[in-house]
């Protein structure tokens, strides 16, 4: 990549916007798998059960507030 291109304001916002969707990504992936292995313990019909759906639904939820919790804490160390 050319040297002065990084110094373009709309290529660096580009490339932070496409870090943090690569970041989103993530974490959905992850809490879709983690989420999936605690929740569902049987194949799924062709729609969740009550108790399926409130463990993924606390699930997500726990999952999203830790993770919020240690971006926190993170920012505060720098």
């Amino acid at each position: 990549m050319d040297p002065s291109a990084m110094n373009n304001p709309e290529l660096l916002n580009f490339i932070n916007q496409e870090k943090e969707r690569a970041m989103v990504n993530e974490m959905v992936g992850k809490l879709t798998n983690v989420c999936w292995d605690k929740c569902i313990t049987s194949t799924p019909g062709s729609k969740f059960s009550s108790s399926e759906s409130a463990c993924l639904t606390n699930c997500a939820r726990r999952y999203l507030d830790m993770s919020m919790i240690i971006m926190k804490r993170f920012q505060g160390m720098q």
